[in-house]
């Protein structure tokens, strides 16, 4: 066990080390600087500000700059919000990315596997094609589209609940679920799809056979060996949605990760699109190491690799 999480962690450190590198070189590949805007700044400025943030030296220079200051945590100033480091904003702004999607999974697990199960075990009835509909809507409309259909109608028309800012549960509801219905409806028909296989096996009718009850065959038995596929989709999803939704928090206003790097695109503020995309692959890579782990707590079956 000690061997195969060195061996993970030193292939996460190489997967991180390889995304900086690209990432330093699509930056520096981008036509125009950090500073170039529809008002042209006079060249003596232009001249001191790239002196300052050390833009004049060599690329090899700054690249291993660069890296020496992401392996010690520094990210880099801002170039567009005079004494912030990319660091500070990220903490900052993530713990309210964190907050929305932290409450949009628990929405999708207590929601999604719940359904997909049922979905399942009524097969064929009106209980069943009711939560397909449900999923083919779920996964087929955006969630911006979403996202305007609630705040035009119970924002707008019914003026249930507000339609921006991230200060109270009021302001959480349609901003989670918008977040939260494309992956809600995904694992609603994956989990149906998957328990279907599961209870057609022979050893759940050998267990419904020993008069076992039906809810000790779905749970302890059946759910059990139909999660292996929902938690492989699961850890993705969750660092997607932990780290913030771009779209979902720039049409609610909601001060996270996903709105800040929304705004540092329209600004050019290099240093912050590096910095985000850095510290969402390394949330994506501990996440697939979780589900790995995960992995055999599910199934005793499947061993960790220690070759």
């Amino acid at each position: 066990m000690g061997r195969y999480v060195l061996k993970r962690i030193g292939s996460m450190v190489i997967t991180l080390f390889v995304i900086t590198t690209f990432t330093f070189i699509m930056m520096h590949l981008v036509p125009g600087g950090p500073f170039t805007s529809e008002k042209k700044l006079p060249p003596e400025i232009e001249r001191a500000l790239a002196e300052k943030y050390n833009l004049n030296d060599p690329i090899s220079t700054q690249y291993f700059d660069y890296l020496k200051g992401v392996a010690q945590g520094d990210l880099g100033p801002s170039f567009k919000y005079k004494g912030r480091d990319v660091s500070g904003m990220i903490g900052d702004y993530f713990p309210v990315s964190a907050q929305l999607g932290g409450i949009a999974i628990a929405v999708i697990l207590l929601i999604g596997v719940p359904i997909g199960v049922i979905s399942a075990l009524k097969q064929g009835t009106w209980l069943d094609s009711f939560v397909m509909l449900f999923a083919i809507l779920g996964v087929t409309i955006p969630s911006f589209v979403l996202a305007a259909l609630m705040i035009y109608v119970f924002g707008v028309k019914l003026k249930l609940l507000p339609t921006s800012r991230w200060a109270s549960p009021k302001h959480m509801v349609m901003p989670v679920f918008a977040l939260a219905a494309y992956s809600v409806a995904f694992i609603a028909r994956l989990t149906r799809s998957s328990m279907l296989e599961v209870i057609q096996q022979d050893y759940i009718r050998t267990a419904r056979a020993k008069g076992l009850s039906e809810g000790v065959v779905v749970f302890k038995h059946a759910l059990k060996n139909a999660l292996i596929p929902i938690v492989t989709y699961i850890g993705p999803m969750a660092a997607g949605i932990l780290t913030g939704s771009f779209v979902i928090e720039k049409i609610f206003a909601i001060p996270g990760m996903g709105r800040m790097f929304v705004e540092s695109i329209s600004n050019r503020d290099y240093t912050v699109i590096m910095g985000v995309t850095i510290f969402y692959a390394a949330i994506l890579v501990v996440m697939v190491f979780v589900v790995d782990l995960v992995y055999g707590v599910i199934d005793p079956r499947i061993k960790i690799d220690e070759d």
